[in-house]
């Protein structure tokens, strides 16, 4: 691993007393009761309530503003408490913010991370021992008989498909500007094929933005359904087009009835093991020359700035294994770079902290 000097600092030494150990210790073993307190805090709207009471609130107060019995308020209060997201004013019998309440309510990632968590992976995690047995996706099963996530998310329901793509999104979204200035920098008129597109963001931010370019999306036909319905209309919708495939069938081949002049990967890789990278990023060297290049868009966990990042993204490695497809995970620098030489290609550059995601780009040749 290529561990920046924070995570170093992080992941290299204890961090705890004795005493601090044993309550984190704690912690865990209570860790789905201590999420779904925390959510409730703020699908009641108790810490929103809170932030808008310096003074702090009493337990009577708080049951009648949510409508929940005195028990039941009593019970989260205290659980609460005991998280260190509320405070207890003895003076007063009263429950004031805590700071870690406050990020819970107000962090947007807390909110994108708490509702992928508990819409899409929280009855899947009970799997997770099977999936790592098995390899295979194990947790998928609580929403139907698919192989793998991306085959079932036009098939979701509407609340799991928004908490996917909320997800998916956020860690994305906030790059594109920094990607595209990467990836235009010499000339404005490129072709890009897009590779695990999905419902084509970022092919409609690139066409709005650089009037000159043209973007192919390639991707499940599932997946290019909901494509042609979000490019309807849009400014760059005749310079958007789709090519379907199923990059896990080796015998699939990308396009060869068109240059491009960029080969695009983003948060793409993760989504598959180390043979599959390799299947995959071979078969695009079929389509490559000396000229064009590919991009690989990836939150290498160990190049994060921060502890939480790295924390997350290896967290998100687990929901590959129970809900995604049982093999792939938020790769380390090594191992990418392993993958991407054992396929025969040589990075010649790498950007780091790209966007707010902590993302990478590896920028490939032959």
């Amino acid at each position: 691993m290529t561990l920046t000097p924070e995570l170093e600092q992080q992941y290299t030494r204890e961090q705890f007393s004795a005493q601090e150990a044993q309550n984190m210790a704690h912690i865990y073993s209570w860790g789905p009761v201590v999420f779904q307190v925390a959510r409730l805090m703020r699908k009641y709207g108790v810490f929103q309530f809170l932030s808008e009471h310096n003074e702090g609130l009493t337990a009577a107060e708080i049951a009648a503003k949510t409508h929940l019995s005195g028990y039941a308020v009593k019970c989260l209060l205290e659980a609460s408490l005991t998280m260190h997201t509320v405070l207890y004013d003895k003076a007063g019998n009263r429950y004031k913010l805590a700071k870690t309440g406050w990020f819970l309510q107000n962090d947007p990632l807390i909110d994108v991370n708490i509702n992928f968590n508990h819409d899409v992976n929280y009855e899947g995690w009970f799997c997770l021992d099977k999936a790592m047995e098995e390899g295979k996706p194990a947790g998928l099963k609580h929403f139907g008989p698919w192989t793998t996530i991306y085959e079932a998310l036009s098939s979701l329901p509407q609340n799991v498909q928004k908490s996917w793509f909320d997800f998916d999104h956020y860690y994305s979204d906030n790059s594109f500007k920094d990607a595209a200035d990467i990836i235009f920098a010499d000339k404005e008129d490129k072709h890009l094929l897009d590779v695990g597109g999905n419902t084509g963001k970022f092919a409609r931010f690139i066409t709005a933005n650089k009037l000159q370019a043209k973007v192919t999306v390639c991707d499940l036909p599932q997946q290019l359904a909901m494509l042609k319905e979000q490019t309807k209309g849009h400014v760059g919708e005749s310079r958007i087009q789709g090519y379907a495939m199923n990059v896990l069938d080796k015998h699939e081949h990308f396009p060869k009835n068109a240059y491009y002049d960029v080969i695009w990967m983003s948060q793409f890789l993760d989504c598959f093991g180390p043979a599959e990278i390799i299947s995959i990023l071979q078969r695009a060297s079929e389509i490559m020359d000396d000229n064009n290049r590919l991009y690989i868009m990836e939150t290498l966990w160990d190049r994060q700035k921060y502890a939480p990042a790295a924390f997350c993204l290896t967290m998100t490695s687990l929901y590959f294994t129970a809900m995604a497809n049982g093999n792939s995970k938020m790769y380390n620098t090594d191992d990418m770079f392993g993958l991407v030489q054992e396929a025969g290609l040589k990075i010649e550059k790498i950007y780091d902290h790209i966007g707010m995601g902590g993302h990478s780009i590896l920028v490939c040749k032959l």
